[in-house]
């Protein structure tokens, strides 16, 4: 697919990043938090950039987000059961990808390729197709015998990455997980592997993770981004953790 394309929201705007890449930036927070639900000011961010009320009453903040597998909307408990039917009864993928090695994953379909970037995987292949969340956390748990998944994110920031033949790992698990893919209905796909570049100029050899909280002003030269993640000669930043803050952007 090419290189991958990111983009920062600053205002109202969508800022190009991979044309910052080898330019000098430097990031401020001005220590306000406002919930990406209600808006209002937090000390804290839950789930990624919500108030705690919020986190506390929005299914997406569930647990079940984490471990599709718990879905409980077919028992009346749904936090939100509309959001629920809207985004957890539609077409799911259960995928390999390679980001540190070998793992499964499943995302919803429209979700493609978003998903991946998001973990800085090098390649990844949809493997089979689902009418809802809760069956395909099923059969990830089910995969998860035979194959991890979690991504070793030092290993994916370094790019310390084999080649992997996901079709053939495909090919040696889907047997071992018929029958359930039977009972569920899963479709199976023949897809092509899809293989995924980065756009950066320089990996790090040691990993030095950056905090808004511990440092609030943070600048250095941007070699790179992969995943959720700029890669500075300073350290690298998760940005998805820091959603909701304030922050200014000098370039």
């Amino acid at each position: 697919m090419g290189t991958a394309q990111y983009q920062l929201p600053i205002g109202n705007k969508l800022l190009n990043m991979n044309d910052l890449i080898g330019e000098t930036i430097q990031l401020e927070f001005n220590g306000q938090i406002n919930c990406a639900n209600c808006g209002k000011a937090t000390n804290k961010s839950y789930s990624q950039g919500y108030c705690y009320p919020c986190c506390q009453k929005l299914a997406r903040c569930d647990l079940c987000i984490m471990k599709p597998e718990t879905c409980h909307h077919h028992l009346g408990t749904c936090r939100e059961p509309n959001w629920g039917l809207d985004n957890c009864f539609t077409p799911h993928v259960i995928y390999l990808a390679n980001s540190s090695g070998v793992k499964v994953g499943i995302t919803r379909k429209s979700n493609i390729p978003n998903r991946w970037i998001d973990q800085g995987a090098v390649s990844a292949l949809p493997i089979l197709e689902v009418d809802s969340r809760l069956k395909s956390g099923q059969i990830e748990v089910a995969l998860k015998d035979f194959v991890s998944d979690k991504t070793n994110w030092r290993k994916m920031l370094k790019n310390e990455v084999e080649t992997i033949d996901l079709k053939q790992v495909r090919d040696e698990l889907l047997p071992k997980v018929q029958l359930l893919v039977d009972e569920l209905g899963a479709k199976t796909l023949n897809n092509e592997t899809l293989e995924i570049n980065y756009p950066v100029v320089e990996y790090p050899s040691k990993i030095s993770s950056l905090n808004f909280d511990k440092t609030p002003l943070i600048s250095g030269l941007l070699k790179g981004i992969k995943g959720q993640y700029l890669i500075l000669d300073v350290g690298v930043l998760n940005i998805r953790k820091f959603g909701s803050y304030n922050i200014t952007l000098t370039y």
